[in-house]
């Protein structure tokens, strides 16, 4: 059983803060998972006078928003390595009228979101959501897309008034105010953005700035030696899980998915079903949610590409081997990428690979009053997130303040050491992640009390992770498996850890007789 204790940040580096703020004004960039959370948590606090939020989509929800178009941004191309791109730009949808009325707007921007029609979470519903909203109990225990973005609609009920709609950031930049206390922290921000229905540019100042803009924007493609020569030879025939929706678009074509991520194990067993012959599955190294998956004959893992051979239309693997291939679908992720910091001093994203001159993968050291949710990879964003913006908001009320700008700095480098500089920086592989999201609920619950405040003044907290959360957290690929057997076998979704065989030893269960229908000793401690 992994311990609950985290090495992250240590209590007598909690206690030693110093520096706190003056914030009155705060803008949020984004409106997805982590935006919605940051805005509750300011809220709260009943301490900020402005609390905006700048959404270039119309509506909430980030990348869980599905699109059914599958193409047309700029930000793709073969190879993929190049993190300024600029602003996202979108796809024009014209609006029909409704009922016989004329439109609102002619057009609405588009912004592609990566989700595809068959996506459902590898996260199950227990673990996923935030601490103050479950999701329905009669939804399957990994939820299609349609019911994640249902739960965030509900989730963002009382503060969608707080939400620009349609507005796209394009700069940030800073505009350093002067403090007689060299332990306040008091500088502005300058925010620009684009109203995408009047065409027209506005600014903003704000004390701080909360970026949840995401990291699903920018597809990345790595530069394989002959991947451009083959790209220009057979146009069409290479292309990001971004742009993927539908098995059916494959029909009857040779395939490589390239990466073993979670989407790309999830499509590549779409696409077994519909490709000709063996489905290749390259991967750079073996990856744990494999045992998440059920056996598929059709599906042949095999090492990464090492070369693309245009003048016969095939791959080279690393092992020597060679396949022929209509298609190659890249699940390689994306880069991070955020074009209104592009001229920022000291820039934060260079390569893509990692957001730098942070803190606790939250602070940006030279100005802390610029924070970032949602970096970290590998971890369960919704808690991780809510957790985050609960030491925002303390932090920017003044209930909380931070070490020395010296010691924020340290941090990175104490953590490059650990870790690397580069896209594994910011991965909170389990049980990191869990000992993450306990950090800073400690944090959180450390702040001076205020009255009129929840809790009687502490305010509003996220959930602690106890011994449930890490033996749940612990068993995803094997939970995942369970589940997509019990839908093969009984032709329905689970809805719950008991029905496929995994009980906890604290919980209650009222019919004695589901344990006995555990299949093994997997699912119990």
């Amino acid at each position: 059983m992994a311990t609950r204790s985290s090495q992250l940040i240590s209590k007598d580096e909690i206690l030693s803060q110093r520096l706190h703020f003056d914030v009155h004004k705060v803008a949020i960039i984004g409106a997805g998972p982590a935006g919605l959370a940051a805005a509750k948590y300011l809220k709260n606090e009943g301490a900020f006078q402005t609390i905006d939020v700048f959404e270039q989509r119309d509506d909430i929800g980030g990348v869980w928003g599905y699109t059914p178009e599958s193409s047309g941004d700029h930000l793709f191309s073969v190879p993929q390595t190049d993190a300024h791109l600029g602003p996202e730009q979108p796809v024009w949808r014209t609006k029909h009228p409704i009922n016989g009325q004329a439109a609102d707007r002619l057009k609405q921007p588009v912004f592609l979101s990566p989700v595809y029609d068959l996506l459902e979470t590898n996260i199950p519903r227990c673990l996923m959501g935030f601490s103050d909203l479950n999701f329905a109990d009669d939804i399957p225990l990994f939820p299609k897309h349609s019911q994640v973005q249902s739960y965030l609609q509900n989730y963002a009920g009382d503060i969608r008034s707080l939400i620009k709609f349609r507005r796209q950031v394009l700069d940030v930049r800073p505009l350093h105010g002067a403090s007689s206390d060299p332990t306040l922290i008091h500088a502005q921000w300058r925010v620009d953005s684009l109203d995408l229905d009047l065409g027209r540019n506005q600014t903003s100042i704000y004390d701080a700035v909360i970026v949840a803009s995401g990291h699903y924007s920018v597809p990345y493609v790595p530069d394989i030696p002959g991947v451009r020569a083959w790209a220009e030879r057979y146009p069409g025939a290479i292309s990001h899980s971004k742009y993927y929706r539908r098995p059916e678009e494959f029909m009857g074509k040779r395939i490589v998915v390239v990466g073993s991520s979670a989407s790309g194990l999830d499509i590549a067993s779409q696409l077994a079903a519909v490709c000709q012959g063996t489905l290749f599955v390259a991967e750079r190294s073996h990856s744990s949610l494999e045992a998440g998956f059920a056996s598929n004959s059709v599906i042949q893992l095999v090492p990464e590409i090492s070369k693309f051979i245009p003048e016969n239309q095939s791959v080279l693997f690393a092992n020597g081997s060679e396949a022929q291939v209509d298609h190659v679908l890249f699940c390689t992720g994306y880069l991070y990428s955020m074009p209104f910091l592009d001229k920022l001093k000291p820039p934060p994203i260079s390569d893509g690979l990692r957001v730098k001159h942070t803190c606790l993968h939250l602070i940006y050291t030279p100005a802390p009053t610029l924070a970032f949710l949602a970096l970290p990879q590998k971890v369960i964003p919704f808690p991780l997130s809510e957790a985050q913006a609960a030491v925002l908001a303390r932090l920017y009320s003044g209930r909380l303040s931070l070490p020395s700008v010296e010691e924020l700095e340290s941090w990175e480098a104490a953590h490059i050491a650990q870790s690397s500089n580069g896209r594994s920086f910011h991965r909170l592989n389990f049980p990191k992640d869990a000992q993450y999201i306990n950090m800073l609920y400690d944090w959180a619950a450390s702040a001076e009390p205020r009255e009129g405040l929840d809790h009687g003044g502490r305010g509003k907290l996220p959930k602690k992770w106890g011994e449930k959360e890490f033996w749940v957290r612990e068993r995803f690929p094997a939970i995942r498996k369970a589940f997509l057997e019990h839908r093969k076998t009984f032709g329905c979704s689970p809805t719950s850890l008991v029905e496929i065989g995994f009980i906890f030893e604290g919980d209650h269960i009222a019919d004695p007789s589901a344990s006995e229908t555990r299949p093994n000793d997997e699912g119990a401690l």
